[in-house]
């Protein structure tokens, strides 16, 4: 199973970047990582890792390991956990970065829970919607989940074990029409599978 956790600075991620993708494509790339940067601030992943990290770690996904070269693809990939996580508004991204950019991050977003909806509830809705996504909405959420699963063994067991249920309910088959991710996702949950091995035995325990 392949890692993707070598671009985690811009200056990395640039020399990355351009080695591959055209200069137009780099320098919007760049742009939106520092705007992301500005909006994460100082947030932090569950893994106590600085949040900019997760964002740059899709992005090599994208690039390096599937090929990505669609310049909003990629912009959305950097982008796309700033609405839901930050004060910026999906206006904001289509004013500086385009409309399509804009819709591929709202379909990844994770709504806020309305008066009396149950957070847990609005999120499985959202990962539901997904099997009706563009194919370039999908595409950036198998990166944004290849991110977080690549390193799921620093997670404590009982989130190990519960997102890895939620990645092989919901994610996997977002994949099976994409080679590359079919491929990588069929990597880690063999690596993985001990997790749904104690996955079911505690459910047959309750």
């Amino acid at each position: 199973m392949e890692l993707f956790t070598n671009w985690h600075t811009l200056a990395v991620a640039e020399s990355g970047l351009r080695e591959r993708l055209p200069e137009q494509t780099v320098g919007q790339l760049t742009e939106a990582i520092r705007f992301a940067s500005g909006q994460h601030g100082g947030q932090r992943r569950p893994t106590g890792t600085p949040y900019l990290e997760h964002l740059l770690e899709a992005l090599e996904v994208l690039v390096r390991g599937a090929g990505i070269t669609s310049p909003d693809v990629l912009t959305a990939a950097v982008l796309h956990d700033v609405v839901e996580d930050t004060s910026c508004t999906s206006a904001q991204i289509a004013e500086r970065f385009g409309r399509s950019v804009a819709e591929l991050v709202s379909w990844v977003t994770i709504p806020e829970p309305a008066a009396g909806q149950d957070r847990s509830a609005v999120k499985q809705a959202s990962l539901r919607r997904l099997a009706g996504a563009p194919r370039d909405a999908i595409l950036v959420k198998l990166a944004d989940r290849i991110s977080n699963v690549q390193t799921l063994r620093n997670l404590p067991l009982d989130r190990q074990r519960a997102y890895y249920a939620q990645t092989v309910t919901y994610i996997v088959p977002l994949a099976a029409g994409e080679p590359w991710f079919r491929r990588w996702y069929q990597e880690w949950q063999a690596e993985h599978a001990d997790l749904a091995d104690n996955e079911r035995a505690t459910q047959v325990s309750n």
